[in-house]
Parts: C-alpha cells; sequence; structure tokens
C-alpha cells in the first residue's frame, strides 16, 4: 500500500530571499540535522539571466533502522538524489527528490516549495508532499515501512525548526535584509512590466487577504490549510493527522458537489476512525448524504420546538466547564419519556436533538472565539435523580435506542465528557440496553457518581467551576432547565398500538432470547461469577402466561439438561433448560436470592442485583399456578383464571440479561443500591431486599 503524506501551509514571516539565505545554510552538511550526513553538488545551471538557479545533490542519510536489518540490507546509509530549482523572478522554490538507494525495491519521492505568501508579499510559505512505495524488501515490508514514516515524520517539525534557527543567525550577524532579484541593465523595459506586475500583484494580496479573512470567518474551505490556524482554531495534530485532513479536505473539494463541511467537522470524524482516511471518508459521506437527505443544515432556522417541549423537555445548555467547553444539562431522571413520545412522536423527539447538536457545534466556534484555544466538543451533565422503571417503557428506549444511533452516525467526537450524577439502582439495567450502541471511545468519556459521590474533591468540582454547579446538585448557580414532569395524557395522541411487539422487533432479535416455560419444567439459565460486588440485569417479556421469576445462588455448578415434563410433543421444548437438580435441597445446595415474582401475562420486567460472593445464579422462570386454598377461604380471581391458562401447559418468555463488573461504576455500590426514586407512583412499588440486594420492576 502506497503510504501518502500532504503538509499544510506553514508561514515563515520572512521575506522569500531571507528565508533562501537560510534554507543554503543547511548545505553541504547540517549540525541540526543529524540524519543529514552530508551532500555533494551534481550539477548546477544558470539562466541567462541569473533568475533561475538550478542544482542536483547526492545527499547522505543516516537511517535509525534495528542493526540486523541494516545487515540483511547490506548498507549503512541511504543516499537520495535532490534537485532545487529556485526562480528569484517569481520568488519560489522547487524541491524534488527521490530514493537512489534500493530503488527497485522502495520508491520514495519528495516534493516540497518555498513561495511568497498571497496576502503579504515580506512572507514566505512552505508546503510539502511525499509517497512511500515499498514493493519489497527481503520479507521485512511491514517493518521498513514503519521505520521510514516514523523517521520522516519525526523530522518534518524538525524542518522548519531547523529554517528557523539560521533565520535568527542571520539576523544576529546583522542580516535582516537581501535585495530581490533585478533583471540585467539591458532589460530595462522588462523591469518596468515587472514592477507594473508587482503594483498589480500587491492590488490583490489586499483582495486576497480580504478573502481570507472572510474564509475564517465563514468557513470557506477553498483555500489551503495553515499550520498556524490549524494550531489555533483545531488544535496539535501529528504530521500524519494533519496530512490525512489536508487530504481528506482536497478530496472533497475535487469531488463534492454539495456544501463542504468546515474543517472542525471533518476532523471529527477522522478521529472517530483513528485517522483511517479509507473509514473516515465513508462515514463522513454518509452524513453528508443524510444531512442533505434531511435538511440538517437548516435545522436551527427552520425547528421550532413545541411548547410541550419547552415545558416537559428537561434539557438545556448551562455556561461552560472548566476546559471551556459548552456545558448542556438534561435532568432524565425528572422526564417523562413516556409521555413526551405518546405525546409528541419519536421523530419530533429525534429532530430536537439534532437541534441541540447544531447548537453545540456552533457554541464549541464560540468558545474557540472567546477563550483563544481550540474547543471541539461539549460537556454533557446527566442528573438521573427520580430515573426509575417508567423511564425503561420498551417504546421509550427504542426511541432512545434510534437517537443514540443517528448521533453517533452523524456527530462523532462530539462529546468530549458525560457526567452522570445520582445513578439509581436502577441504572445498571438502562446501561445494559443502551451501552452496546454506544462507540467504545465515546463511552471511556463517561464518569458515573451514584448517591452523593459527586459532591466533594473528585466529583463536579473537578470538571465543572464551583459557581455553575446548579442549584438542585448543591451549587450555588440557578439553573434554568425545566422541571419536568408527568405530561398530562390529555395531550396524547391517538395511537392504535405503540406497545405493539413490532415496535421492539427490530432490536430484541439480535440481543433477546427466547425460551418455553413448561408445567413441571422451569426455564432456568446460569451466571457464574467470579468476584463479588457484580451486578446482574435481567430484562424479560411475559409473552404468553403467567411465570414466577426467582433468582438463586449455589457454590456448586449445575450441569444443563432438557426435560420434556409431561407434553405429549417434544418439539415444544428444544428451548427449555434445567439446571436446578431434583436432588438439590433449598438451604443446602442452593439459597433463594430474592422472595419470588409472580409475573403476569403481557407483563415487561426488568431488575438487577448487586452480588454479595462468588460463585453460581441462578434465574428461573417458573410455570405460575393457583396457591392451594384454605377450606374457609375463597379463590381469587386471578387464581381462577391462572388456573385456566395452566391447562395450555406452556409460557412463553423472551430475555435478556448481562454481567457489570463493579469498576464500570465511579462511587461505591453501596450508595448505588440505597438511592431510591420518586419520580412517579411506580418507584414505591420497588421492592429491595437487605439479604438479596435485588430488585424487580414492572413497565407497562
Amino acid at each position: 500500500m502506497v503510504q501518502k503524506y500532504q503538509s499544510p501551509v506553514r508561514v515563515y514571516k520572512y521575506p522569500f530571499e531571507l528565508v533562501m539565505a537560510a534554507y543554503e545554510k543547511r548545505f553541504p552538511t547540517c549540525p541540526e540535522i543529524p540524519v543529514f550526513l552530508g551532500s555533494e553538488i551534481l550539477h548546477e545551471s544558470r539562466s541567462d539571466d541569473g533568475a533561475i538557479h538550478i542544482i542536483e545533490r547526492s545527499c547522505k542519510l543516516n537511517v535509525d533502522a534495528p542493526r540486523l536489518l541494516k545487515k540483511i540490507a547490506g548498507v549503512e546509509y541511504v543516499f537520495f538524489i535532490q534537485k532545487n530549482t529556485v526562480n528569484w523572478k517569481e520568488r519560489t522554490l522547487r524541491i524534488e527528490a527521490h530514493n537512489e538507494t534500493f530503488a527497485n525495491r522502495v520508491v520514495v519521492l519528495e516534493t516540497c516549495s518555498y513561495s511568497v505568501h498571497p496576502e503579504n508579499e515580506d512572507w514566505t510559505c512552505f508546503e510539502q508532499s511525499a509517497s512511500l512505495d515499498i514493493k519489497s524488501f527481503f520479507g521485512f515490508e511491514s517493518t521498513v515501512e514503519k521505520i521510514a514514516m516514523k523517521q520522516y515524520t519525526s523530522n518534518i517539525k524538525r524542518g522548519k525548526e531547523v529554517i528557523e534557527h539560521y533565520l535568527k543567525e542571520l539576523i544576529s550577524q546583522g542580516i535582516t535584509f537581501i535585495p530581490r532579484w533585478t533583471p540585467p541593465p539591458e532589460s530595462g523595459q522588462k523591469d518596468e512590466q515587472a514592477l507594473a506586475a508587482g503594483a498589480h500583484v500587491d492590488d490583490g494580496a489586499v483582495e486576497c487577504g480580504a478573502r481570507g479573512a472572510a474564509k475564517e470567518q465563514a468557513g470557506n474551505s477553498s483555500d489551503k490549510l495553515d499550520a498556524d490556524y490549524i494550531e489555533r482554531y483545531l488544535g496539535q495534530l501529528t504530521p500524519m493527522q494533519e496530512s490525512c485532513l489536508i487530504r481528506l479536505r482536497q478530496w472533497l473539494q475535487e469531488t463534492h458537489k454539495g456544501k463542504i463541511p468546515k474543517d472542525e467537522h471533518i476532523l471529527r470524524f477522522l478521529r472517530a476512525r483513528d485517522f483511517n482516511i479509507d473509514k473516515a471518508r465513508e462515514m463522513l459521506c454518509q452524513s453528508l448524504t443524510w444531512r442533505k437527505q434531511y435538511q440538517v443544515d437548516y435545522i436551527l432556522q427552520s425547528w421550532r420546538p413545541p411548547a410541550l417541549l419547552d415545558e416537559y423537555y428537561t434539557g438545556g445548555w448551562h455556561y461552560q466547564d472548566r476546559d471551556g467547553r459548552p456545558l448542556y444539562i438534561l435532568r432524565l431522571g425528572q422526564m417523562d419519556t413516556k409521555g413526551l413520545v405518546k405525546a409528541l412522536g419519536e421523530e419530533s423527539l429525534l429532530r430536537h436533538v439534532l437541534s441541540i447538536n447544531e447548537e453545540g457545534q456552533k457554541r464549541c466556534e464560540e468558545n474557540t472565539n472567546l477563550f483563544g484555544r481550540p474547543i471541539t466538543s461539549w460537556t454533557c451533565l446527566v442528573d438521573l435523580e427520580g430515573l426509575n422503571m417508567r423511564h425503561l417503557w420498551r417504546p421509550g428506549v427504542k426511541a432512545l435506542l434510534r437517537i443514540i444511533e443517528v448521533v453517533e452516525d452523524n456527530y462523532p467526537e462530539t462529546l468530549g465528557r458525560l457526567l452522570i450524577v445520582r445513578a439509581p439502582r436502577v441504572f445498571p439495567v438502562l446501561w445494559t440496553l443502551v451501552s452496546p450502541f454506544i462507540n467504545e471511545n465515546t463511552r471511556q468519556k463517561f464518569l458515573i457518581y451514584s448517591g452523593n459521590n459527586y459532591q466533594g474533591p473528585g466529583g463536579l468540582v473537578d470538571y465543572v467551576d464551583k459557581d455553575v454547579i446548579p442549584d438542585f446538585l448543591g451549587g450555588d448557580c440557578v439553573c434554568n432547565v425545566p422541571e419536568g414532569g408527568l405530561v398530562p395524557k390529555s395531550l396524547y395522541q391517538a395511537d392504535e398500538e405503540t406497545e405493539n411487539s413490532d415496535h421492539i422487533r427490530l432490536w430484541t432479535e439480535t440481543i433477546y432470547h427466547s425460551a418455553s416455560v413448561l408445567k413441571g419444567a422451569p426455564h432456568e439459565i446460569v451466571v457464574e461469577i467470579l468476584e463479588g460486588e457484580s451486578v446482574i440485569t435481567w430484562d424479560f417479556d411475559i409473552l404468553k402466561g403467567d411465570v414466577v421469576f426467582s433468582l438463586f445462588h449455589s457454590k456448586r455448578a449445575p450441569e444443563t439438561s432438557r426435560k420434556e415434563a409431561t407434553l405429549p410433543s417434544t418439539s415444544l421444548v428444544g428451548d427449555n433448560v434445567q439446571l436446578i437438580d431434583k436432588t438439590w435441597v433449598l438451604g443446602v445446595d442452593y439459597s433463594r436470592m430474592e422472595s419470588p415474582l409472580v409475573c403476569r401475562e403481557g407483563e415487561s420486567i426488568q431488575g438487577s442485583h448487586v452480588t454479595r460472593w462468588p460463585g453460581f445464579y441462578i434465574l428461573q422462570w417458573k410455570m405460575h399456578g393457583p396457591l392451594p386454598c384454605s377450606g374457609t377461604s375463597l379463590p381469587r380471581v386471578d387464581d381462577v383464571l391462572a388456573s385456566l391458562q395452566v391447562s395450555s401447559h406452556k409460557c412463553k418468555i423472551i430475555y435478556y440479561y448481562e454481567v457489570l463488573a463493579s469498576k464500570d461504576f465511579r462511587g461505591s455500590m453501596s450508595s448505588l443500591e440505597s438511592c431510591n426514586s420518586g419520580f412517579s407512583q411506580l418507584s414505591g412499588a420497588t421492592t429491595s431486599s437487605n439479604q438479596s440486594q435485588s430488585s424487580s420492576h414492572l413497565s407497562r
């Protein structure tokens, strides 16, 4: 594979003639560049009027390669041929270089140019491009490529420093001005023409300067990138990262017919794909097509949030964090996600989130200008006080997953940090559902605090100035983010079947398992825990019949067995697994970790359990039957209905479970367990036990 490099425009704030004098000090040897051992002139020529000067040199370079590789290759040094063509009239220098050593195995091509700055004739611009193509090298092609790229990139920055060094040396010697080239005396007429052309260039430079200023403000990407501009507005990049940005930008200019995205936007896609230019190009092109299709570029002008969102959507911008990033606060625990989805629909919520992301990018640009340093991402502070099983309403989670997917695909690397505070015990369930859809780079930016662990050192004050911490988190700053609340049902849209299984099929097919629960044959799964204080989370739906859910613990590893129970056909029991042997004694061979939970047909159950001991945890679903009645009591209606269902001999469930290590949480597990939510009446039904340390909840 051919490796390519393209530099940004590097500017020396000195006249071209003075820069050329500094450049010539690099020859024949240059102590400032240790890898450059010396050079000799092979050919030199000048034009009749002295305007063109061509020098061809052989340059001897040392290669920082393993001794064994040098011995195998049979060389100690490598030689390059360098051809320099300076045009004193046009004030340009073109440098062309290629390798002489191993030319039949390795092809290295480099082109550099010095020219007058288009906006200031007393400044000099430098550009550099190169390519490396290793055809064969004794089986060490990959090693040679890595060595070559490492050494080349390390010398790129050094090259500019060397020119700066010799410029200062000239100035210290009193050489601050070198006259420009002038034609020979007999070319007086041409001289006048040259002066006239120079005057014309000066006028053009003024106009070009105005265009350059407009570029910085309006994001005009038709001009080349300046290295100082990159450092000021985009941040510190390695030479190869700069090259990827410039090459992708050039490709867009040449092929993309629509609006060219801003440099910081292109850079985000490169970072999201670890500067793999092909992958970044594919991701960016898909996003540009999406933006055009949904007119996202105009969303800030066209989108007007409904009044209901202004009142019940508990999110808003709030100053900035310690690093200057815009700070967005989301009081998710106080938001009625079910009510918003039912009242507005998924599309309106998605469009609102897109407008928030567009506003975030705009605020990053404003803060970049305000603080004088690159601000390319924002911080999100999520308060989960009040989070409960109402938030795990299935269509609402589906809408959340779709929003996450759209944001991940089209706004990569815009989230600098996510601070999650007051995470209640139900949070592991939500995290289990959404974390698989979040990019690994994004997940590493999450900081999770349970209980009151966000207060004090190591908490919010490490990332947000104390004087902007919201009042509802114990700070002194008044926050104008809406407090939310329950959306009145009178505002709900007509919905034939919002909770229809078709709505969840899209995202349950890949992560959920189905199982049959039979009369006399419960379905069981085992989870092996190697260390205490892990979190087991589960999520299941009762598709048919009523079941009893239980959680057990055993020190012994159970053996898997499949049973036909009392059914006439074995074809129905292929997805039924039993683990607890009939010879096991409860309280001796295994112990119950939670009181049995009766789950009715059509219910959705989510729960979590913080383990205390290593061992084997068994999740069991057992067919529910009516409890025996005493002689003095009448059977309950629910029991009668359940007895009618038992005749079918089969219940059906879909389930998903996951184990989270305790290290995934910032803060103590004890505080995570003790958090109680009070957003709705559902939280009052939350079951907890000091012994079992687990809970299961119903979501309707």
